[in-house]
């Protein structure tokens, strides 16, 4: 497949923007409790659009799927599960600190655990104290922590410079300290996607051999994948209703009101599926410079996600100083993808 390095980053920027604007439709619904709207998104998110790019892209979906190694099923689906977790932890992110700030510290968590987790659990982790590219990304690393914690102090004189008032008028459900507990556990949880993604070869090996192009074989691993995810947040999300007593919001009798929060959530569901897709396709595209596609994709997700948090008026009351707070430590993350892809490279 012929490599376009600049066409990989257009589709990485896709991603990023996608990756960085889902949560906006989901503050145009009205009457329903978060879980409601998480739950209908996620349904379009995790099963209707995996399914249905997968059933236009992939040679015989169903013949691939029922042909797989069941071992492999069963471990991509798992690790789904627990990617689900990190999903639901991210989605709880964005309504405890709103889009800048949630998506700032959660990705770099999410950065910091992608890098460490798997050569952990691979038992490589040594290798990286013995070479210069392990030196690299365990500096990258280190950037990447002090750029969560300078956001993180950002996030600290956000809530101590507002009123009550004045945080609701913006995130409405502000609160530093459960977005920095649910932003860890993201983090750490999200790494499982790279172990679903692993685990899925088979599958992604046998739709090749049915046909399909190499640029979509990772979809029917995807089917597999978030059906896991969704798993874990349909349990939690119908937990909830029951808990809140919110099971109507699906049902209320206002149908045009209804029509209008269905179809949010299902453009919602829709980008955040799109991030992905467009991920996927941009590191087919990369050629060489493909160790830099997990950097360029986070990059342009924190740059997204920033743009839109000013936008927003997410930061609308609060100090210069803090301000100036919120763009040093987005700028140490993106340097700290940087350093990480850098190491990538040196090792390649």
């Amino acid at each position: 497949m012929e490599a376009n390095p600049l066409l990989g980053v257009l589709l990485h920027a896709l991603g990023g923007l996608a990756a960085a604007s889902f949560y906006i439709p989901y503050q145009r619904v009205r009457g329903w409790a978060w879980e409601t709207f998480w739950l209908v998104g996620g349904a379009f998110a995790w099963i209707l659009m995996p399914w249905a790019v997968a059933s236009l892209k992939t040679a015989d979906l169903l013949l691939v799927l029922g042909s797989a190694p069941r071992d492999a099923v069963v471990q991509c689906y798992g690790f789904g599960v627990l990617w689900g977790i990190g999903g639901l932890m991210y989605g709880l992110t964005m309504r405890y600190l709103g889009i800048s700030l949630g998506v700032a510290i959660a990705l770099g968590f999410c950065a910091a655990c992608g890098t460490l987790i798997p050569p952990m659990f691979n038992g490589q982790f040594h290798e990286l104290l013995h070479t210069t590219s392990g030196w690299a990304t365990l500096a990258g690393v280190a950037i990447c922590l002090l750029g969560i914690g300078v956001c993180g102090l950002a996030g600290m004189r956000k809530e101590q410079e507002l009123t009550e008032d004045q945080k609701q008028d913006t995130v409405s459900e502000f609160s530093f300290s459960k977005g920095i507990v649910v932003a860890v556990i993201a983090g750490i949880m999200s790494a499982c996607m790279a172990f679903a993604i692993a685990a899925g070869k088979p599958i992604a090996d046998l739709s090749i051999a049915q046909g399909t192009d190499s640029l979509w074989s990772n979809l029917p691993v995807f089917v597999v994948a978030f059906a896991g995810g969704f798993t874990t947040n349909f349990f939690w999300c119908i937990f909830l209703n029951l808990r809140n007593r919110t099971s109507s919001d699906y049902l209320r009798n206002d149908k045009g009101g209804q029509l209008v929060n269905y179809l949010f959530c299902a453009l919602g569901g829709t980008i955040w599926y799109l991030q992905f897709m467009f991920y996927g396709m941009g590191t087919t595209r990369m050629g060489r410079y493909d160790f830099s596609s997990w950097t360029i994709h986070m990059a342009f997700i924190i740059i997204f996600g920033t743009l839109w948090g000013l936008w927003l008026h997410e930061w609308r009351g609060v100090h210069a100083n803090t301000i100036r707070l919120v763009w040093g430590g987005i700028g140490l993350l993106i340097v700290s993808t940087m350093v990480v892809g850098w190491g990538n490279y040196l090792a390649g």
